[in-house]
């Protein structure tokens, strides 16, 4: 039986007792319908486990004891997702799979053919029903960690914030040389700690902004001669990075071809 996972953003030890706010009481009692002693799996988003019981049920809350606490080892890769915003709920959908494909920093940004113009307060709600949905997509699908969700940048200074990033890939409808496996595979870029992606709107990016992007040191390259939509487009290119690196392919945790 799979335990159930909640997420506590709290620090405890070994054979400590916590407690559960308001929001975990009515998930924990009512939707679960665990009772006293029941086990759960907490996760605090920063890559720390815990596995706890059950103590006592209060009006507005629980107290659990922690049996063991565990620290998820590192990603030998972390992958970060720079994507252009697209129109209507788009983004909510793009968060929650590139969570659960493993996805550790995810960035919107305004390009020139991007539909949505946001005002500041419109994007802070934005940002943080992203987090909110990257919080949940990590619990269901067993991750320790959350992905970090930016704020919403403009192109350059999306550029600017990928800069240190040691690889850096931008998908072009119009580019012709160079395929994502033919970099992916390249020895060049073999053994490295971290691929950056940057994904266009529904118009794709113009040619000034791929222009910019390579004088930044993007490798502009393809995904073939289909035009996808821009969600499927960001589940297929993370997909292909994971299972080129070896993440689908069964090698062992930390192992990175």
């Amino acid at each position: 039986m799979t335990i159930p996972r909640i997420f506590f953003s709290g620090s405890v030890g070994e054979g400590e007792q916590c407690e559960l706010g308001e929001q975990s009481l009515r998930y924990v009692k009512s939707v679960l319908r665990m009772k006293k002693g029941g086990r759960l799996i907490l996760f605090d988003g920063a890559g720390w486990e815990y596995e706890a019981e059950i103590k006592t049920f209060f009006a507005d809350r629980i107290s659990i004891e922690v049996l063991k606490k565990s620290r998820i080892p590192d990603k030998a890769l972390k992958i970060f997702l720079f994507q252009a915003l697209p129109k209507a709920h788009k983004m909510d959908f793009i968060v929650q799979k590139a969570t659960e494909l493993g996805t550790d920093r995810i960035v919107s940004f305004q390009s020139a053919r991007s539909v949505p113009r946001l005002s500041p307060d419109k994007a802070r709600a934005k940002v943080s029903r992203w987090q909110s949905i990257a919080m949940e997509a990590a619990r269901q699908c067993g991750r320790a960690d959350i992905p970090e969700i930016a704020g919403i940048l403009s192109f350059e200074e999306m550029l600017a914030y990928s800069k240190m990033d040691p690889v850096k890939i931008i998908f072009w409808e119009e580019e012709s040389e160079r395929g994502i496996k033919e970099v992916l595979r390249d020895e060049k870029y073999a053994g490295t700690n971290g691929i950056s992606v940057v994904i266009g709107p529904e118009g794709g990016f113009s040619r000034d902004e791929i222009e910019t992007a390579a004088h930044q040191g993007f490798i502009s390259v393809t995904l073939g001669k289909n035009i996808l939509k821009v969600e499927t487009a960001t589940i297929t290119i993370l997909s292909i990075i994971q299972y080129e690196k070896g993440i689908f392919g069964g090698l062992h945790c930390g192992e990175v071809r």
